[in-house]
């Protein structure tokens, strides 16, 4: 309940508590813009969004009902907030159902590993947990949003596809779709869409989302098209017409103002509010407070990088916590919370002692320097990366077609 007040209370404007001052961070959906060497304040971003944060008492409750150890992404606080993950709990616990719904806007041919995240973790979650998934790819945002051909994004998004079947998902549980195709081949997700756009205002979405006068009309309707995934009625071959399933939604941060107000309209149509779990931003190479984006090749890893270019990125580009001179860094040791190799493992290395040794011991120390940070890094990104790469080759059209085709899973509802 008090989360829910929380929710009530903070304000649905995304650029709302001074997100604007000079020393404050800047959060949207397409924008990310922090002052400090270390990143985004994620405590005062939790305030100004009404959030929850995960605590050991929801990390320990997932262990319990489940029986299996929590995610290094959970425990490390890489989602590190959420909005009514027990009430899904809840569910889980009394044998009652509900989904997995994350999303792709394809605007680049080549995901890097900041793309990994969500798609990592929900994966874990739809292992654990045992329920369907689906996959929206917001084709149509990105035509609206990007100097990008119809055809060309189309091309992309199913490219994205593949790398997103690559990491493993299971084709008999996950439904992998692009916008673009399934409102037209299922005429209850534009029902569905329509609903949401009938009760959310103009001005609502311009204070969500910052729309202005010259905005496209197709980018003030398109927050309703990521909206309607929340909802099991857009998906009636799934869950057998049920318009009453919860839905549970990982997503990066900056995604949360969709979802506060497809929560806020939820009720007003009667349907579920969907939950949330949050994750927090990869950094780009250059450091925390820089931008990573798809245009930028040395800005990130990406799963079309050779074992050589991944080695030369991280060598060249990736931010170092270490000191300006040898000595000096054996005097002080170097600072983890801005070091990229280190935030990068935080990620990928899935061992918490290793991890912690290299943290403690052996970089804020002083003893190892920033090259055998980087050196490590680099074997698991090759690895990660290599393993991706070769499962991608077996991904044929025939394959992406059937994940995207409209059809029954394998669960009963």
């Amino acid at each position: 309940m008090a989360e829910v007040q929380a929710e009530e209370m903070a304000s649905l404007d995304i650029n709302s508590e001074g997100a604007n001052a000079k020393d404050e961070d800047f959060v949207d959906p397409w924008n990310v813009q922090s002052s400090s060497a270390t990143g985004v304040d994620y405590a005062k971003l939790i305030v100004r969004f009404g959030c929850t944060a995960i605590d050991q008492v929801l990390i320990d409750r997932i262990k319990s009902l489940t029986g299996k150890d929590p995610h290094w992404f959970l425990t490390r606080g890489i989602f590190f907030s959420h909005r009514e993950m027990h009430k899904i709990l809840n569910l889980y616990e009394q044998k009652k159902p509900f989904y997995l719904y994350t999303g792709r806007g394809p605007s680049s041919e080549a995901m890097h590993v900041g793309h990994l995240i969500p798609f990592l973790f929900t994966k874990w979650l739809q292992e654990t947990f045992d329920v369907p998934l689906v996959i929206q790819m917001t084709d149509d945002e990105k035509y609206l949003w990007k100097d990008i051909t119809m055809e060309e994004v189309r091309r992309v998004a199913l490219e994205n596809v593949k790398d997103i079947i690559s990491l493993g998902f299971d084709m008999e549980k996950t439904f992998i779709f692009c916008d673009f195709d399934y409102v037209g081949q299922c005429p209850e997700f534009h029902r569905t869409i329509v609903k949401i756009q009938k009760h959310v205002t103009f001005n609502q979405v311009k204070g969500i989302f910052g729309f202005g006068n010259s905005d496209s009309i197709g980018k003030i309707a398109f927050p309703a098209v990521q909206a309607a995934p929340s909802f099991s009625s857009s998906f009636p071959l799934i869950f057998n017409g049920k318009k009453d399933v919860p839905c549970l939604i990982p997503c990066a941060i900056d995604q949360d103002p969709y979802f506060r107000m497809t929560r806020d309209v939820a009720p007003r149509i009667d349907f579920q509010k969907p939950a949330l779990l949050h994750s927090v931003f990869f950094p780009a190479l250059q450091g925390a407070n820089s931008k990573m984006s798809a245009s930028e090749p040395n800005s990130s890893i990406f799963l079309t990088d050779t074992p050589k270019q991944i080695k030369d990125k991280i060598n060249k580009y990736a931010f170092s916590g270490g000191q300006a001179t040898v000595e000096e860094h054996r005097e002080k040791g170097g600072d983890c919370d801005v070091d990229i190799s280190y935030q990068y493992l935080k990620f990928f290395l899935e061992d918490d002692e290793r991890l912690e040794k290299i943290r403690q011991q052996d970089y804020t120390s002083g003893e190892l320097l920033t090259g055998f940070l980087k050196k490590e890094l680099i074997t698991i990104l090759q690895t990660l990366i290599g393993d991706i790469q070769a499962r991608r080759k077996t991904v044929t059209d025939d394959m992406a077609k059937a994940f995207m085709t409209p059809r029954k899973l394998k669960f009963d509802f």
